[in-house]
Protein backbone atom coordinates (compact mmCIF):
# COMPACT_ATOMS: atom_id res chain seq x y z
CA UNK A 1 0.00 0.00 0.00
CA UNK A 2 3.23 2.74 0.06
CA UNK A 3 2.63 2.38 -3.67
CA UNK A 4 -0.76 4.22 -2.97
CA UNK A 5 0.43 6.51 -0.59
CA UNK A 6 3.14 7.93 -3.07
CA UNK A 7 0.49 8.31 -5.80
CA UNK A 8 -2.05 9.88 -3.58
CA UNK A 9 0.84 12.44 -2.41
CA UNK A 10 1.63 12.98 -5.83
CA UNK A 11 -1.03 13.44 -7.76
CA UNK A 12 -2.38 16.10 -4.60
CA UNK A 13 0.82 18.00 -4.99
CA UNK A 14 0.76 17.81 -9.15
CA UNK A 15 -2.91 19.37 -8.44
CA UNK A 16 -1.57 21.94 -6.03
CA UNK A 17 1.70 23.33 -8.55
CA UNK A 18 -0.42 23.23 -11.51
CA UNK A 19 -3.11 25.29 -9.97
CA UNK A 20 -0.94 28.23 -8.70
CA UNK A 21 0.90 27.83 -12.15
CA UNK A 22 -2.07 28.00 -14.33
CA UNK A 23 -3.61 31.06 -12.40
CA UNK A 24 -4.79 34.12 -15.45
CA UNK A 25 -5.46 37.49 -14.94
CA UNK A 26 -8.66 36.62 -13.79
CA UNK A 27 -7.29 34.82 -10.90
CA UNK A 28 -5.28 37.51 -9.74
CA UNK A 29 -5.78 40.89 -8.00
CA UNK A 30 -3.89 43.86 -9.06
CA UNK A 31 -2.36 45.30 -6.28
CA UNK A 32 -0.21 48.15 -5.19
CA UNK A 33 3.61 47.84 -4.26
CA UNK A 34 3.08 49.41 -0.68
CA UNK A 35 0.29 46.69 -0.03
CA UNK A 36 2.09 43.72 -1.22
CA UNK A 37 5.55 45.08 1.23
CA UNK A 38 2.85 45.10 4.03
CA UNK A 39 0.77 41.79 3.13
CA UNK A 40 4.23 39.94 2.82
CA UNK A 41 5.20 41.46 6.71
CA UNK A 42 2.08 39.87 8.09
CA UNK A 43 2.77 36.57 5.91
CA UNK A 44 5.98 36.25 7.46
CA UNK A 45 4.74 36.97 11.06
CA UNK A 46 1.39 34.79 10.76
CA UNK A 47 3.69 31.99 9.15
CA UNK A 48 6.06 32.38 12.28
CA UNK A 49 3.08 31.90 14.58
CA UNK A 50 0.92 29.34 12.78
CA UNK A 51 4.61 26.92 12.68
CA UNK A 52 4.68 26.30 16.28
CA UNK A 53 1.11 26.53 17.49
CA UNK A 54 0.15 24.40 19.78
CA UNK A 55 -3.91 22.44 19.54
CA UNK A 56 -2.35 18.96 19.86
CA UNK A 57 -5.16 16.22 20.82
CA UNK A 58 -4.67 12.28 21.21
CA UNK A 59 -7.56 10.03 19.76
CA UNK A 60 -8.85 6.73 20.88
CA UNK A 61 -5.86 4.61 20.08
CA UNK A 62 -3.49 6.77 21.24
CA UNK A 63 -1.62 8.04 18.32
CA UNK A 64 -0.69 11.82 18.06
CA UNK A 65 -2.72 13.58 15.96
CA UNK A 66 -2.03 17.49 15.01
CA UNK A 67 -4.61 19.78 14.42
CA UNK A 68 -2.14 23.20 14.06
CA UNK A 69 0.95 22.56 15.95
CA UNK A 70 3.21 21.97 13.53
CA UNK A 71 6.97 22.22 14.84
CA UNK A 72 5.61 21.12 18.46
CA UNK A 73 2.69 19.38 18.49
CA UNK A 74 3.83 15.45 17.09
CA UNK A 75 5.79 15.56 20.15
CA UNK A 76 3.69 16.16 22.75
CA UNK A 77 1.74 13.63 23.87
CA UNK A 78 5.09 11.60 23.28
CA UNK A 79 6.90 13.44 26.07
CA UNK A 80 3.92 13.39 28.63
CA UNK A 81 4.34 9.52 28.02
CA UNK A 82 8.35 10.37 28.60
CA UNK A 83 7.28 11.56 31.72
CA UNK A 84 5.63 8.80 33.05
CA UNK A 85 2.02 10.27 32.63
CA UNK A 86 -0.57 8.14 31.15
CA UNK A 87 -3.21 8.72 28.72
CA UNK A 88 -6.02 9.67 31.37
CA UNK A 89 -3.60 12.22 33.07
CA UNK A 90 -2.73 13.63 29.53
CA UNK A 91 -5.70 13.93 28.67
CA UNK A 92 -6.59 16.35 31.49
CA UNK A 93 -3.98 18.20 29.94
CA UNK A 94 -5.62 18.61 27.21
CA UNK A 95 -8.80 19.32 28.26
CA UNK A 96 -6.63 21.95 30.37
CA UNK A 97 -5.63 23.59 27.55
CA UNK A 98 -9.06 24.02 25.55
CA UNK A 99 -11.15 24.88 28.98
CA UNK A 100 -8.79 27.83 29.50
CA UNK A 101 -9.04 29.05 25.94
CA UNK A 102 -13.28 28.88 26.66
CA UNK A 103 -12.60 30.83 29.76
CA UNK A 104 -10.32 33.16 29.24
CA UNK A 105 -10.69 33.94 25.85
CA UNK A 106 -13.36 36.45 25.98
CA UNK A 107 -11.11 38.25 28.48
CA UNK A 108 -7.58 38.78 26.49
CA UNK A 109 -9.92 39.47 23.12
CA UNK A 110 -11.53 42.22 25.16
CA UNK A 111 -8.32 43.74 26.26
CA UNK A 112 -6.90 43.59 23.00
CA UNK A 113 -9.65 45.46 21.51
CA UNK A 114 -9.16 47.74 24.48
CA UNK A 115 -5.35 47.79 25.02
CA UNK A 116 -4.10 47.41 21.70
CA UNK A 117 -3.51 44.67 19.16
CA UNK A 118 -0.35 45.17 18.35
CA UNK A 119 0.60 44.68 22.25
CA UNK A 120 -1.78 41.53 22.45
CA UNK A 121 0.02 39.72 19.47
CA UNK A 122 3.22 40.50 21.57
CA UNK A 123 1.65 39.35 24.69
CA UNK A 124 0.97 36.15 22.86
CA UNK A 125 4.61 35.71 21.55
CA UNK A 126 5.36 36.10 25.79
CA UNK A 127 2.81 33.65 27.05
CA UNK A 128 3.77 31.22 24.33
CA UNK A 129 7.70 31.30 25.01
CA UNK A 130 6.61 30.68 29.02
CA UNK A 131 4.34 28.02 28.34
CA UNK A 132 7.52 26.10 26.28
CA UNK A 133 9.76 26.87 28.77
CA UNK A 134 7.43 24.58 30.84
CA UNK A 135 7.77 21.42 29.12
CA UNK A 136 11.34 20.97 30.18
CA UNK A 137 9.83 19.97 33.92
CA UNK A 138 8.35 16.83 34.46
CA UNK A 139 6.19 17.57 37.34
CA UNK A 140 2.34 17.40 36.27
CA UNK A 141 1.64 21.14 38.08
CA UNK A 142 3.86 22.81 35.66
CA UNK A 143 2.51 21.20 32.62
CA UNK A 144 -0.65 22.06 33.59
CA UNK A 145 0.07 25.57 33.72
CA UNK A 146 1.92 25.08 30.72
CA UNK A 147 -1.60 23.71 29.25
CA UNK A 148 -3.49 26.91 30.32
CA UNK A 149 -1.09 29.33 29.15
CA UNK A 150 -1.17 27.87 25.74
CA UNK A 151 -5.12 28.03 25.83
CA UNK A 152 -4.91 31.67 26.63
CA UNK A 153 -2.30 32.17 23.74
CA UNK A 154 -4.04 30.39 21.48
CA UNK A 155 -7.25 32.73 22.15
CA UNK A 156 -5.13 35.47 21.32
CA UNK A 157 -3.82 33.93 17.73
CA UNK A 158 -6.59 33.04 16.38
CA UNK A 159 -8.35 37.15 17.15
CA UNK A 160 -5.95 39.52 17.99
CA UNK A 161 -3.54 38.91 14.87
CA UNK A 162 -6.78 38.99 12.44
CA UNK A 163 -8.19 41.77 14.38
CA UNK A 164 -5.30 43.47 13.91
CA UNK A 165 -4.57 43.02 10.32
CA UNK A 166 -8.34 44.16 9.11
CA UNK A 167 -7.45 47.33 10.92
CA UNK A 168 -4.27 47.89 9.45
CA UNK A 169 -5.62 46.98 6.41
CA UNK A 170 -8.14 49.91 6.62
CA UNK A 171 -6.28 52.08 8.03
CA UNK A 172 -4.10 52.45 4.99
CA UNK A 173 -7.21 52.81 2.56
CA UNK A 174 -6.41 49.84 1.05
CA UNK A 175 -8.71 47.93 -1.51
CA UNK A 176 -11.11 45.63 0.38
CA UNK A 177 -10.69 42.83 -2.05
CA UNK A 178 -7.12 42.71 -1.62
CA UNK A 179 -7.72 41.48 2.14
CA UNK A 180 -9.16 37.95 0.53
CA UNK A 181 -5.63 37.48 -1.35
CA UNK A 182 -4.03 37.99 2.60
CA UNK A 183 -6.16 35.60 3.74
CA UNK A 184 -5.75 32.99 1.08
CA UNK A 185 -2.08 33.32 1.18
CA UNK A 186 -2.15 32.97 4.94
CA UNK A 187 -3.67 29.64 4.95
CA UNK A 188 -1.72 28.33 2.15
CA UNK A 189 1.65 29.29 3.63
CA UNK A 190 0.44 28.98 7.29
CA UNK A 191 -1.30 26.23 7.18
CA UNK A 192 -0.34 24.30 4.54
CA UNK A 193 3.63 24.85 3.87
CA UNK A 194 4.97 25.54 7.01
CA UNK A 195 2.82 22.62 8.27
CA UNK A 196 4.97 20.20 6.20
CA UNK A 197 8.46 22.15 6.46
CA UNK A 198 7.94 22.37 10.55
CA UNK A 199 7.34 18.90 10.82
CA UNK A 200 10.11 17.47 8.93
CA UNK A 201 12.23 20.05 10.81
CA UNK A 202 10.68 18.50 14.47
CA UNK A 203 11.63 15.42 12.94
CA UNK A 204 15.15 16.46 11.87
CA UNK A 205 15.63 17.77 15.68
CA UNK A 206 14.24 14.64 17.05
CA UNK A 207 15.16 11.82 15.46
CA UNK A 208 18.48 12.88 13.18
CA UNK A 209 20.14 14.73 15.95
CA UNK A 210 18.67 13.35 19.06
CA UNK A 211 17.75 16.52 20.75
CA UNK A 212 14.88 14.67 22.71
CA UNK A 213 11.47 15.49 22.53
CA UNK A 214 11.80 18.84 24.14
CA UNK A 215 13.74 20.31 21.29
CA UNK A 216 10.39 21.01 19.05
CA UNK A 217 9.55 23.05 21.83
CA UNK A 218 12.68 25.23 22.29
CA UNK A 219 13.19 25.88 18.60
CA UNK A 220 9.48 27.00 18.77
CA UNK A 221 10.13 29.88 21.48
CA UNK A 222 13.07 30.51 19.20
CA UNK A 223 10.87 31.10 16.38
CA UNK A 224 8.00 33.43 18.89
CA UNK A 225 10.88 35.48 19.81
CA UNK A 226 11.76 36.18 16.03
CA UNK A 227 8.10 37.19 15.32
CA UNK A 228 7.88 39.23 18.56
CA UNK A 229 11.20 41.31 17.02
CA UNK A 230 9.30 42.06 13.52
CA UNK A 231 6.03 42.65 15.48
CA UNK A 232 7.90 45.17 17.87
CA UNK A 233 9.43 46.83 14.87
CA UNK A 234 7.69 46.99 11.84
CA UNK A 235 3.92 47.04 13.36
CA UNK A 236 2.03 50.08 14.76
CA UNK A 237 -0.76 49.78 17.24
CA UNK A 238 -4.62 49.96 16.57
CA UNK A 239 -7.70 49.41 18.52
CA UNK A 240 -11.24 48.76 18.69
CA UNK A 241 -12.37 50.82 21.01
CA UNK A 242 -9.61 52.79 23.33
CA UNK A 243 -12.49 54.46 24.96
CA UNK A 244 -11.36 54.79 29.03
CA UNK A 245 -15.39 54.90 29.64
CA UNK A 246 -16.04 51.15 29.02
CA UNK A 247 -14.27 48.71 31.00
CA UNK A 248 -14.36 44.82 30.53
CA UNK A 249 -17.90 44.15 31.42
CA UNK A 250 -18.78 46.69 29.31
CA UNK A 251 -16.80 45.57 26.30
CA UNK A 252 -18.43 41.75 27.03
CA UNK A 253 -22.05 43.89 26.77
CA UNK A 254 -20.49 45.40 23.75
CA UNK A 255 -20.25 41.86 22.44
CA UNK A 256 -23.55 40.33 23.52
CA UNK A 257 -25.59 43.28 22.30
CA UNK A 258 -23.83 43.22 18.16
CA UNK A 259 -24.33 39.13 17.97
CA UNK A 260 -27.98 39.07 19.70
CA UNK A 261 -29.06 42.24 17.20
CA UNK A 262 -27.12 41.48 14.36
CA UNK A 263 -28.92 38.04 12.59
CA UNK A 264 -25.85 38.14 10.39
CA UNK A 265 -23.02 38.31 13.44
CA UNK A 266 -25.08 35.19 14.80
CA UNK A 267 -25.42 33.09 12.08
CA UNK A 268 -21.75 33.88 10.96
CA UNK A 269 -20.80 32.82 14.94
CA UNK A 270 -22.54 29.30 14.61
CA UNK A 271 -21.65 28.65 11.25
CA UNK A 272 -17.62 28.89 12.45
CA UNK A 273 -18.57 27.01 15.72
CA UNK A 274 -20.15 24.40 13.86
CA UNK A 275 -17.51 23.95 10.90
CA UNK A 276 -15.13 24.05 13.47
CA UNK A 277 -16.15 21.49 15.85
CA UNK A 278 -16.63 18.80 12.69
CA UNK A 279 -12.98 19.88 11.73
CA UNK A 280 -11.82 18.81 15.48
CA UNK A 281 -13.80 16.02 16.07
CA UNK A 282 -12.31 14.75 12.32
CA UNK A 283 -8.78 15.37 14.09
CA UNK A 284 -9.46 12.68 16.52
CA UNK A 285 -10.93 10.09 14.41
CA UNK A 286 -9.01 9.93 11.06
CA UNK A 287 -6.15 7.41 12.55
CA UNK A 288 -8.98 5.24 13.94
CA UNK A 289 -10.60 5.59 10.86
CA UNK A 290 -8.16 4.24 9.14
CA UNK A 291 -6.53 1.62 11.11
CA UNK A 292 -9.75 0.40 12.15
CA UNK A 293 -7.57 -2.87 13.75
CA UNK A 294 -4.32 -0.88 14.72
CA UNK A 295 -2.72 -1.01 11.31
CA UNK A 296 0.48 0.42 10.97
CA UNK A 297 -0.22 3.59 8.88
CA UNK A 298 2.04 6.62 7.96
CA UNK A 299 0.80 9.18 10.48
CA UNK A 300 3.19 11.74 9.36
CA UNK A 301 2.92 11.05 5.41
CA UNK A 302 -1.03 10.97 5.26
CA UNK A 303 -1.25 13.98 7.59
CA UNK A 304 1.44 15.81 5.17
CA UNK A 305 -0.75 14.59 1.98
CA UNK A 306 -3.83 16.25 4.34
CA UNK A 307 -1.74 19.61 4.56
CA UNK A 308 -1.50 19.61 0.52
CA UNK A 309 -5.34 19.38 -0.01
CA UNK A 310 -5.73 22.00 2.21
CA UNK A 311 -3.56 24.31 0.24
CA UNK A 312 -5.15 23.00 -2.65
CA UNK A 313 -8.17 24.39 -1.17
CA UNK A 314 -6.56 27.63 -0.44
CA UNK A 315 -5.86 28.32 -3.74
CA UNK A 316 -9.05 27.04 -4.85
CA UNK A 317 -10.43 30.25 -2.48
CA UNK A 318 -8.07 32.63 -3.62
CA UNK A 319 -9.66 31.88 -7.09
CA UNK A 320 -13.18 32.33 -6.05
CA UNK A 321 -12.40 35.49 -4.26
CA UNK A 322 -10.72 37.34 -6.60
CA UNK A 323 -13.86 37.45 -8.48
CA UNK A 324 -15.53 40.38 -7.88
CA UNK A 325 -18.68 39.00 -9.34
CA UNK A 326 -18.54 35.71 -7.34
CA UNK A 327 -19.77 36.20 -3.41
CA UNK A 328 -18.05 34.31 -0.35
CA UNK A 329 -21.96 33.50 1.18
CA UNK A 330 -22.77 31.97 -2.20
CA UNK A 331 -19.98 29.38 -2.74
CA UNK A 332 -19.05 28.15 0.72
CA UNK A 333 -22.92 26.37 1.19
CA UNK A 334 -21.63 24.01 -1.45
CA UNK A 335 -18.39 23.46 0.23
CA UNK A 336 -20.28 22.88 3.53
CA UNK A 337 -22.73 20.02 1.62
CA UNK A 338 -19.49 18.75 0.31
CA UNK A 339 -17.65 18.71 3.68
CA UNK A 340 -20.55 17.12 5.18
CA UNK A 341 -20.72 14.30 1.99
CA UNK A 342 -17.06 13.37 2.62
CA UNK A 343 -17.30 12.92 6.13
CA UNK A 344 -20.48 10.71 5.66
CA UNK A 345 -17.73 7.95 3.66
CA UNK A 346 -16.66 5.58 7.08
CA UNK A 347 -20.61 5.58 7.67
CA UNK A 348 -21.14 4.35 3.45
CA UNK A 349 -18.35 2.23 3.20
CA UNK A 350 -18.91 0.42 6.84
CA UNK A 351 -22.58 -0.50 5.48
CA UNK A 352 -21.94 -1.42 1.92
CA UNK A 353 -18.21 -3.32 2.81
CA UNK A 354 -18.03 -5.88 5.70
CA UNK A 355 -15.36 -5.24 7.51
CA UNK A 356 -12.43 -7.05 8.34
CA UNK A 357 -10.93 -8.16 11.52
CA UNK A 358 -7.43 -9.25 10.03
CA UNK A 359 -4.42 -6.60 11.31
CA UNK A 360 -2.87 -6.51 7.90
CA UNK A 361 -0.07 -4.08 6.74
CA UNK A 362 -1.25 -0.33 5.33
CA UNK A 363 -4.87 0.28 3.97
CA UNK A 364 -7.65 -1.63 3.13
CA UNK A 365 -9.44 -0.60 0.09
CA UNK A 366 -12.52 0.69 2.58
CA UNK A 367 -9.64 2.90 4.11
CA UNK A 368 -8.46 4.19 0.96
CA UNK A 369 -11.78 5.17 -0.09
CA UNK A 370 -11.96 7.07 3.25
CA UNK A 371 -8.61 8.67 2.95
CA UNK A 372 -9.63 10.19 -0.59
CA UNK A 373 -12.62 11.40 0.93
CA UNK A 374 -10.76 12.69 4.12
CA UNK A 375 -8.58 14.60 1.37
CA UNK A 376 -12.05 16.47 0.08
CA UNK A 377 -12.68 16.95 3.25
CA UNK A 378 -9.44 19.28 4.07
CA UNK A 379 -9.99 20.88 1.00
CA UNK A 380 -13.00 22.10 2.54
CA UNK A 381 -10.64 23.46 5.50
CA UNK A 382 -8.56 24.99 3.28
CA UNK A 383 -11.24 26.71 1.58
CA UNK A 384 -13.03 27.34 4.80
CA UNK A 385 -10.63 29.57 6.42
CA UNK A 386 -9.63 32.07 4.10
CA UNK A 387 -13.90 32.45 3.18
CA UNK A 388 -14.66 32.74 6.61
CA UNK A 389 -12.22 35.30 7.49
CA UNK A 390 -13.36 37.54 4.20
CA UNK A 391 -17.01 37.38 6.24
CA UNK A 392 -15.48 37.73 9.71
CA UNK A 393 -14.16 41.22 7.77
CA UNK A 394 -17.64 42.38 6.43
CA UNK A 395 -19.75 41.70 9.53
CA UNK A 396 -18.51 41.96 12.71
CA UNK A 397 -18.00 45.59 13.90
CA UNK A 398 -14.33 46.99 13.98
CA UNK A 399 -14.67 48.38 18.19
CA UNK A 400 -15.63 44.80 19.31
CA UNK A 401 -14.04 42.54 16.53
CA UNK A 402 -11.67 40.35 19.27
CA UNK A 403 -14.17 40.34 21.63
CA UNK A 404 -16.99 38.87 19.38
CA UNK A 405 -14.04 36.53 17.63
CA UNK A 406 -13.52 35.05 20.66
CA UNK A 407 -17.09 34.84 21.75
CA UNK A 408 -17.40 32.42 18.98
CA UNK A 409 -15.12 29.95 20.35
CA UNK A 410 -16.36 29.68 23.63
CA UNK A 411 -19.28 26.98 22.28
CA UNK A 412 -16.18 25.09 20.11
CA UNK A 413 -14.22 24.24 22.95
CA UNK A 414 -17.05 23.54 25.05
CA UNK A 415 -17.85 20.85 22.66
CA UNK A 416 -13.76 19.78 22.41
CA UNK A 417 -13.77 19.14 26.18
CA UNK A 418 -16.51 16.81 26.04
CA UNK A 419 -15.59 14.88 22.82
CA UNK A 420 -12.24 14.62 24.24
CA UNK A 421 -13.74 13.42 27.79
CA UNK A 422 -16.08 11.05 26.22
CA UNK A 423 -13.76 9.96 23.68
CA UNK A 424 -14.58 6.52 24.10
CA UNK A 425 -17.78 6.26 24.86
CA UNK A 426 -19.25 6.58 20.90
CA UNK A 427 -18.74 4.35 18.15
CA UNK A 428 -16.62 6.46 15.23
CA UNK A 429 -19.63 6.27 12.85
CA UNK A 430 -21.90 8.07 15.32
CA UNK A 431 -19.31 10.55 15.36
CA UNK A 432 -18.70 10.96 12.10
CA UNK A 433 -22.39 11.39 11.42
CA UNK A 434 -22.48 13.75 13.97
CA UNK A 435 -20.34 15.54 12.19
CA UNK A 436 -22.08 15.61 8.69
CA UNK A 437 -25.34 16.56 10.54
CA UNK A 438 -23.02 19.57 11.61
CA UNK A 439 -21.85 20.90 8.35
CA UNK A 440 -25.44 19.96 6.80
CA UNK A 441 -26.59 22.42 9.56
CA UNK A 442 -23.80 24.76 8.39
CA UNK A 443 -24.92 25.17 5.46
CA UNK A 444 -28.57 25.84 5.92
CA UNK A 445 -27.35 28.61 7.93
CA UNK A 446 -25.02 29.45 5.26
CA UNK A 447 -28.25 29.63 3.01
CA UNK A 448 -29.91 32.06 5.67
CA UNK A 449 -26.69 34.61 5.68
CA UNK A 450 -26.56 34.88 1.99
CA UNK A 451 -30.50 35.73 1.73
CA UNK A 452 -30.81 38.30 4.88
CA UNK A 453 -27.04 39.92 3.62
CA UNK A 454 -28.50 40.81 -0.35
CA UNK A 455 -29.44 43.82 -1.18
CA UNK A 456 -31.39 45.14 -4.34
CA UNK A 457 -29.91 45.37 -7.81
CA UNK A 458 -27.54 48.76 -7.59
CA UNK A 459 -27.20 49.09 -4.15
CA UNK A 460 -23.83 48.40 -3.07
CA UNK A 461 -23.60 46.38 -0.23
CA UNK A 462 -21.94 47.36 2.98
CA UNK A 463 -21.81 46.27 6.72
CA UNK A 464 -21.08 50.10 8.27
CA UNK A 465 -23.40 51.43 5.37
CA UNK A 466 -26.06 49.08 7.10
CA UNK A 467 -25.24 50.36 10.87
CA UNK A 468 -24.86 53.44 9.77
CA UNK A 469 -28.67 53.37 8.43
CA UNK A 470 -30.38 51.91 11.89
CA UNK A 471 -30.15 52.60 15.03
CA UNK A 472 -26.55 51.55 16.00
CA UNK A 473 -26.89 48.83 18.75
CA UNK A 474 -23.42 49.30 20.42
CA UNK A 475 -23.70 53.03 21.36
CA UNK A 476 -24.41 52.33 24.78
Amino acid sequence: MEVFYYLVFGAMAAVVAALELSKTNKDRINTSSSFNSFKNNYLVVFSIMMGKEDNTVITNNEAIIDAGDWLQGPYVYYLYSTYGFGKGDIGQLFIAGFGSSMLFGTIVGSLADKQGRKRACVTYCIVYILSCITKHSPQYRVLMVGRILGGIATSLLFSAFESWLIAEHNKRNFEQQWLSLTFSKAVFLGNGLVAILSGLFGNLLVDTFSFGPVAPFDAAACFLAIGMAIILTTWSENFGDPSDSKDLMTQFKVAAIAIASDEKIALLGAIQSLFEASMYTFVFLWTPALSPNDEEIPHGFVFATFMLASMLGSSLAARLMARSSLRVENYMQIVFLISAASLLLPITTSVLVTPSKVIGEGLSLTCSIQLLGFCVFEACVGIFWPSIMKMRSQYIPEEARSTIMNFFRVPLNIFVCIVLYNVDAFPITIMFGMCSIFLFVASILQRRLMVISEKPKGEEWSPMKERNSEVDPLNL
